[in-house]
């Protein structure tokens, strides 16, 4: 597929910020709701959600070409590509067709802070997979101190988990904190409460722009094609939990209670500029899991904490998606590879994405040292091993471009207490 990008040069018309997340370079797409207008399609530019709907009423956007502008249902493979360049060219400065129309102008722009972001598309399948490949050596030096760090197959296959797609929330949603089974290591039996040990996973995701039917795997090479873009995921987890239930089948209810995604879907076409090759893959993968071009992407990640004592966040992770161990198109290929049908709008995250140092990991779990460092937060001198009810997590991710960023804005979420 033949990818639209913007040249670093291009201006909008609408003012734009340098630090913004959405530049013209960007143009990603969500699903607002705001008060007295119907659910549209927008896109983000700059302070600003362009409502799509507006537009094609207007006869600005071709009502045949793109028929249906209140999800995304309607925009599968290679369409949200020519509803990107169509915005696009409606956007650049020396374009005067909308920007010298006041009356559509202004009834198409709704500030962001009144967009009513939603979760861009409610998935039918979530999968969550384990490809940082950082994150997974921590996890095995804490809980197998004895033996080598990765299992045997981590470096033959991306290993991952079908989710609970009912529990995927938009940013901003407050997480219950869940109750739950757990038994400490001296402890009888175990015993039903909330978990004590609240924590976030700072991941990335890839919504599907079309499915196949049973039998049919993607390839390697196929895998872009079927992708629409990339969210931000918080796959929250409760530690205490899933020890004690995830052997031997897995994580359950300790992950099922909360999945919160950022509002805006990046597309690979605006991320193209910032691809890389990624690890070295040792030992060589599989024929069907091998790479083909530079399928990795430099992308910043940002965790921020903020407890309900503080008046401002705390930069608490520092990481890149360039740890990942597994491509998403590996991911997107293996998912396939026993014939499983997979859908539209279907949502795959990369797993926990942590750096080699400290204060680059992607988890309270890694960052606390399995509770045995705990964080200051410098502002009220609070502590935290892992989370506390009033607890707000965000997390930010960005590709840093020549005078522009490519941003996600943000993922965010509030512990709330048990019920």
């Amino acid at each position: 597929m033949s990818r639209f990008t913007v040249p670093a040069s291009s201006k909008s018309w609408l003012p734009v910020a340098a630090e913004s997340d959405f530049p013209i370079q960007n143009l990603p797409f969500g699903l607002a709701d705001p008060k007295g207008r119907n659910m549209s399609v927008v896109v983000a530019i700059g302070d600003w959600a362009l409502d799509l709907s507006v537009l094609s009423e207007a006869g600005y956007l071709d009502g045949e070409e793109f028929p249906l502008l209140d999800s995304f249902i309607e925009l599968g493979e290679g369409r949200l590509s020519d509803l990107r360049r169509a915005v696009y060219d409606l956007l650049e400065e020396s374009n005067p067709r909308l920007r010298d129309n006041k009356k559509v102008r202004e009834n198409a722009l709704v500030p962001l802070e009144k967009a009513n972001l939603q979760v861009p598309i409610p998935p039918v399948s979530f999968v969550d997979f384990y490809s940082g490949v950082h994150h997974a050596s921590n996890v095995g030096k804490m809980f197998r101190p004895d033996q080598p760090p990765l299992l045997p197959n981590y470096k033959w296959l991306p290993i991952g988990y079908n989710g609970r797609a009912s529990s995927v929330y938009a940013s901003g949603t407050k997480i219950i904190r869940p109750k739950g089974q757990t038994k400490g290591a001296n402890d009888a039996a175990p015993e039903f409460g909330p978990t004590r040990e609240m924590d976030f996973e700072l991941e990335m995701g890839f919504y599907l722009s079309q499915g196949h039917e049973a039998g049919k795997r993607v390839t390697t090479t196929a895998a872009e094609d079927h992708m629409l873009g990339l969210v931000i995921v918080n796959d929250w987890s409760a530690r205490d939990m899933q020890r004690w239930e995830y052997q031997p089948l897995g994580p359950f209810l300790a992950k099922s209670f909360g999945t919160t995604v950022s509002p805006w879907i990046v597309t690979l076409d605006a991320l193209e500029p910032f691809r890389i090759d990624g690890m070295a893959q040792d030992p060589a993968p599989l024929p069907y899991l091998r790479n083909h071009g530079k399928p990795h992407f430099d992308i910043g990640l940002e965790v921020w904490l903020k407890s309900a004592k503080m008046k401002k966040p705390q930069l608490v992770c520092r990481s890149n998606m360039k740890n990942l161990y597994w491509s998403l198109a590996q991911q997107l290929a293996h998912q396939t590879s026993n014939g499983t049908p997979v859908e539209f709008g279907d949502l795959y995250a990369t797993g926990t994405i942590s750096g080699e140092e400290e204060g680059t990991y992607g988890s309270m779990l890694e960052l606390s040292w399995r509770g045995q460092q705990p964080i200051t937060l410098d502002e009220t001198g609070e502590k935290r091993t892992f989370l506390e009810d009033g607890d707000t997590v965000t997390m930010r991710a960005y590709a840093q471009g020549d005078g522009f960023r490519v941003g996600f804005g943000d993922c965010s979420g509030t512990v709330a207490p048990a019920v």
